[in-house]
């Protein structure tokens, strides 16, 4: 497959999905894997151009939610993760640490920008006054993958936005949580289009160092789990260890509480690429295509400066809206080729002029997701930002079939063995999902393959009062779910 010219279409159906997902990434000019540094991509104009579209509507939605930017350095001293003994637990398995320069701190690249934030944050806090202080960066952090690597799914540098708060009260960091989970729905699920099931994590399974963890899964089309973004409480854990402390309105010293939130856009490309991709190739949502409607003109010698002419002011009607168009007026492509070009990369609408829409004042416009072609007088193609709408509207809509779809409510150990053999999640009665739960867990991770994710952070789900556990048998507590994860 490296040997092919990119834009032939693809050789494999969707059904095969690693195939599918390896070759379109490739042939759509998403990433190219061969820079010969395992668990590390380069990401190539159109898979960063989607990205930079995705960060933009995330960093509005912080910033309109009281959040500002920041960047802090990519390296963090030894003595830094030290001060938090059960993070540097959690973390130490995936450092990338630096050779150490003589005189000098040993360094490591960041996984996660905790360690190296809140070192700031004790100097910066020093009153009630300087609460909430909620500042995110976007940033890429390293982590030693040991797993098989596949590009954006799971790898060893990843592109994120990471928010990291203080507050006076736990109840107000609590409510930061819930927030966050709102802003994923707002964002991931109703702008790009990804469903998800807000899972607060087992004990067993929380982010090192933080009370709880709310992590949102979603469910990829050959029946994994790719965990989306995730929400931390963290507690005063890391205030204590950092002393990052404040004087209360009576004068009183008191140690903040704290919040992490850590969307990452390379891991939600995979999940835009996979859920709502075809056997075409891409599928973008128009919110975030690089180019939203691509012009082809089609022409010969005779009429080409009258339809080029007439492409170009269209082109310069839309972006007048604010929107991304092409114009694609190359003369070494023939139509046909250049039609399957833009279908491979998933561009939402193709608008096609030739001399028939020349004479009839309409424009010929294919919509990518349904195939379907109309004809458009030229005075109504400004209604094309509305067409979008409708367009993402649509693809959130079968996503979230696809996802309901899949979550399957089981009452014995060989329902939900059913339930994951045919790529689905299983919904499930369970002892408890503090550490008394742990070796039912295991049961199931080893006996079926699968993990327990955990409870609905959003619904107060409950066990009829006789359900017991499908494992140990013991009376159920709560309703989880279980499914295969990357």
């Amino acid at each position: 497959m490296k040997g092919q010219k990119s834009h032939e279409g693809l050789s494999v159906k969707k059904e095969d999905f690693s195939e599918w997902y390896t070759e379109v990434l490739e042939k759509a000019e998403i990433t190219d894997i061969r820079y010969r540094v395992k668990g590390f991509m380069v990401i190539r104009p159109w898979g960063a151009m989607s990205m930079e579209n995705m960060y933009d509507l995330y960093e509005k939605a912080l910033q309109k939610k009281g959040h500002k930017p920041t960047f802090f350095p990519i390296v963090i001293p030894e003595g830094n993760f030290k001060k938090e003994a059960e993070h540097i637990k959690g973390f130490t398995p995936e450092v990338f640490w630096l050779e150490k320069v003589q005189g000098e701190e040993k360094l490591a690249l960041r996984p996660t920008s905790e360690t190296a934030m809140y070192q700031m944050y004790s100097i910066w806090i020093r009153s009630w006054r300087d609460l909430p202080l909620k500042l995110y960066q976007r940033a890429n952090v390293f982590r030693y993958e040991t797993k098989a690597t596949r590009p954006l799914i799971r790898t060893r540098e990843f592109y994120w936005i990471e928010t990291h708060d203080c507050f006076e009260t736990k109840a107000e960091a609590e409510r930061q949580v819930l927030d966050d989970i709102k802003t994923t729905e707002e964002i991931m699920h109703q702008r790009f289009g990804i469903p998800f099931l807000p899972m607060k994590r087992p004990s067993w399974d929380k982010f090192a160092g933080a009370e709880y963890t709310v992590a949102s899964d979603t469910l990829m089309p050959d029946g994994k789990i790719l965990q989306q973004p995730s929400t931390h409480l963290l507690g005063q854990n890391f205030s204590k260890s950092f002393d990052i402390k404040f004087r209360d309105e009576n004068g009183k010293e008191q140690y903040v509480w704290q919040t992490c939130y850590g969307p990452a856009i390379s891991r939600i490309l995979a999940s835009v690429i996979s859920i709502h991709g075809d056997d075409s190739g891409l599928v973008m949502p128009f919110c975030i295509s690089p180019i939203q409607a691509v012009i082809i003109p089609i022409f010969t010698n005779e009429n080409k400066s009258q339809i080029i002419k007439e492409a170009q002011k269209i082109k310069e009607m839309l972006e007048e809206q604010g929107l991304r168009i092409e114009l694609d007026s190359r003369e070494e492509k023939r139509p046909g080729e250049k039609f399957y070009e833009w279908e491979l990369k998933g561009v939402p609408f193709r608008i096609e002029i030739g001399e028939k829409e020349l004479k009839e004042k309409k424009a010929s416009i294919f919509t990518r997701d349904n195939r379907k072609k109309e004809y458009v007088s030229f005075s109504k193609l400004n209604e094309l930002k509305k067409k979008g709408e409708e367009y993402d509207a649509r693809l959130i809509s079968k996503a979230d079939a696809f996802m309901k779809g899949k979550i399957e409510n089981c009452r014995t150990k060989d329902e939900l063995k059913k339930a994951i053999r045919e790529k689905k999640i299983g919904r499930i009665s369970f002892c408890s999902t503090e550490n008394d739960g742990i070796k039912c867990a295991e049961i199931i991770e080893k006996d079926i393959g699968a993990s327990v994710r955990g409870t609905l952070a959003d619904k107060n789900e409950k066990p009829g009062a006789n359900e017991k556990c499908i494992i140990c048998k013991r009376k159920a507590n709560k309703i989880v779910y279980v499914g295969k994860s990357y």
